[in-house]
């Protein structure tokens, strides 16, 4: 092998040697520790969200309340009312009891060490309990009542609040009555038969089918007549097979279609239009309380009445304001159930109070979650059957109460309209 090929060669191998000690780490950097160096601050990046986006959870069904409350009225000549409070717990309960009194009516016996009241944001009497219920108990209270109407039914709600006044345990309603005949139903609304769109509809309906079949009777008539006078090529009785001139298909005229499809289609668009017209005009989400919308019927009660729309059953239990001038606070006490086989949603939007210059504020929401012990009552459905009662807190401008709430499940529902005394 000639010299220069040995060179090159040995000089490939050593270059090729220093590279791999190159790569190699020092035994001494090896073990000591990595120096210390301060952190450079970087830009704070978004971490990626998750392939898979995790469920979020339902918030849990409000607990049920160990105190529950049943109002009865007694078959007496005077209005007179049994309340029965029930301890279900495992440990005693101190509660607040209240019954509303109806407008115009006083107590005139109170059992069980209860007192009347009237307090500054109240509008209506009032009679209240302190009491402490006992484990797995149930305490029965009493109230007598005059008013200047003794004939008159009298609606009294009493309800069960924690020791505070203002958490609600449960509510219960029952009206009085002196054996006065019921009163008469409210106008109901004029069957489908009875309307003028419809009866319109069904005339024109009807005058397509007769002249329809006037044509065709007229048509089959025709063969039978000629063959009768001999003037047609048609007979009643059997003849030898001859031939048949070949006859025209009568059609219509297009005089008698072109009316009649016309009357058709007026009859159908002054339907539609007329309904259409009077179900928008019956929303009316900005002034006054709305009296029918697109589904149901508005319903109009009292304080303890309950009223249904067409997925809630709402009762209006109490209503109370704070005192002052400005920006004052009223909560009212309403029972909500839902009457549908399905969960369904409301919104604290819809639901309001009407103040006596036609004005109206929806509910608040954040004031409403606080006397809810922070719970947001409108963020989950109400499940299927279910009942609750809580506090809807309103907040008013003015010393002037609401003279109305309105409540409703949904914003095409007609909803409940509830007058405040």
């Amino acid at each position: 092998m000639p010299a220069s090929t040995r060179h090159h060669r040995a000089l490939a191998v050593f270059v090729h040697c220093l590279g791999i000690l190159a790569a190699m780490p020092a035994p001494s950097a090896a073990a000591a520790p990595p120096p210390a160096v301060a952190p450079t601050p970087e830009p704070a990046m978004p971490s990626a969200p998750p392939a898979v986006p995790t469920p979020t959870r339902a918030a849990p069904p409000m607990a049920k309340p160990p105190v529950t409350v049943a109002v009865l009225p007694e078959s007496t000549p005077a209005p007179r009312y049994r309340i029965q409070v029930r301890n279900s717990g495992a440990t005693p309960v101190d509660t607040t009891v209240r019954q509303e009194l109806p407008a115009g009516a006083s107590a005139t016996a109170i059992t069980n060490g209860g007192r009347a009241t009237r307090s500054a944001g109240h509008s209506t009497t009032e009679v209240t309990w302190q009491l402490k219920l006992p484990a797995r108990s149930t305490t029965t209270l009493g109230t007598a009542l005059t008013t200047a109407a003794p004939a008159r039914p009298l609606t009294a709600p009493a309800c069960a609040f924690a020791r505070d006044g203002n958490r609600p345990y449960d509510c219960a309603t029952a009206t009085w009555a002196a054996g006065v005949p019921a009163a008469a139903p409210a106008r109901a609304e004029a069957p489908p038969w009875r309307r003028t769109p419809v009866l319109l509809a069904g005339l024109a309906t009807v005058t397509v089918l007769a002249v329809g079949g006037v044509w065709t009777w007229r048509r089959r008539r025709r063969p039978v007549a000629a063959a009768l006078t001999g003037e047609g090529p048609g007979t009643v009785y059997p003849r030898p097979a001859t031939p048949r001139p070949e006859q025209l298909r009568r059609k219509p005229s297009v005089w008698l279609i072109v009316p009649v499809a016309a009357v058709v289609l007026a009859g159908t668009v002054g339907t539609a239009a007329w309904t259409a017209t009077r179900q928008v005009a019956s929303v009316d989400t900005d002034s006054q309380p709305t009296s029918g919308a697109w589904i149901g019927q508005g319903v109009n009660g009292a304080i303890g009445e309950a009223l249904r729309e067409s997925a809630f059953e709402f009762t209006v239990y109490r209503v109370a304001c704070e005192p002052g001038t400005a920006a004052r606070r009223c909560e009212a006490t309403v029972g909500v159930r839902n009457l549908t086989p399905e969960k369904q949603s409301w919104h604290g939007r819809l639901q309001r109070a009407y103040l006596p210059d036609g004005n109206f504020v929806s509910t608040d929401e954040q004031a409403t979650r606080t006397a809810n012990q922070g719970r947001d009552v409108f963020a989950q459905p109400m499940a299927a059957g279910s009942r609750t009662v809580l506090p809807l807190v309103f907040t008013l401008d003015g010393k002037a109460p609401p003279q109305q709430l309105e409540l409703r499940s949904g914003v095409f529902s007609a909803g409940v309209r509830v007058d405040v005394p």
